[in-house]
């Protein structure tokens, strides 16, 4: 069976923390449905497998997933994955009792301060803010307009499962942890339509059911040095908007 780390910390809300909801894009009606089955994603596993880096893991994947979009592909390994966790989180590969997981707020901080830097040179640094999770419009609208939602769960024993995750599963009042990974598209806004995760370097399928029932906070990241051809990327104002929010924040 493959192992799977987990590794998100409670979450916190901190003062002037960047929010979502004064873009114009966040007032729209997302789309019914967002089908990306002619794009992979090609998630990484980045080392969650030995590691509760998932909180930079997912930053990894979100600028690969937003690449992807564009019909390119950005090459990140492990060691860029593992480099940003210690950067951010204070983990110290050569004391594995740090490998204590992060704060997903804390996290996106730290690179939307000091950019995520890969072993080839480039470095990325995001935009975010954050989004009621249980607003499932503002869910989709970060899915659709912003590459993928970067979201913190709270998995439970049923949910080691691969098939597909949905409630009233075995083992489902049984606490596993807190991860983080991505909401990458959905067949529909309904309770029983399907979303897909990106998670372990995979594709998992769960209902939006179970994702009301796990998520525990939702973000949504902007990458500036990165274009997309869809027409809901935020643009103009929107950008401004959240430059000077994150800008706030950090300062």
């Amino acid at each position: 069976m493959m192992q799977r780390k987990l590794g998100r910390k409670p979450a916190k809300t901190q003062p002037n923390q960047p929010r979502l909801s004064g873009l114009r894009m966040m007032a729209r009606k997302a789309p019914a449905r967002l089908i990306r089955d002619h794009i992979d994603p090609a998630p990484l596993m980045l080392g969650n497998d030995q590691l509760g880096n998932c909180t930079s893991v997912g930053i990894a994947n979100h600028l690969r997933a937003t690449a992807a979009l564009g019909g390119y592909q950005i090459d990140i390994c492990t060691g860029d994955a593992v480099r940003f966790y210690s950067e951010s989180t204070g983990y110290n590969p050569a004391m594995p009792g740090s490998d204590q997981g992060g704060v997903e707020v804390d996290v996106l901080t730290v690179a939307s301060s000091t950019g995520y830097t890969l072993d080839n040179g480039w470095s990325y640094t995001p935009l975010w803010g954050s989004a009621d999770p249980q607003d499932r419009n503002a869910l989709a609208l970060i899915t659709a307009g912003m590459g993928a939602a970067y979201l913190g769960v709270q998995l439970t024993q049923a949910d080691q499962s691969t098939g597909l995750w949905d409630t009233g599963q075995p083992g489902e009042n049984v606490p596993w942890g807190g991860h983080c990974l991505l909401l990458w598209d959905y067949t529909g806004l309904a309770d029983d339509d399907t979303v897909t995760l990106l998670t372990w370097g995979t594709k998992q399928k769960a209902t939006w059911r179970w994702l009301r029932e796990r998520v525990a906070e939702a973000h949504g990241l902007l990458w500036p040095q990165l274009i997309l051809p869809s027409g809901l990327y935020p643009t103009g104002d929107d950008i401004h908007y959240l430059r000077s929010n994150n800008e706030l924040f950090n300062n």
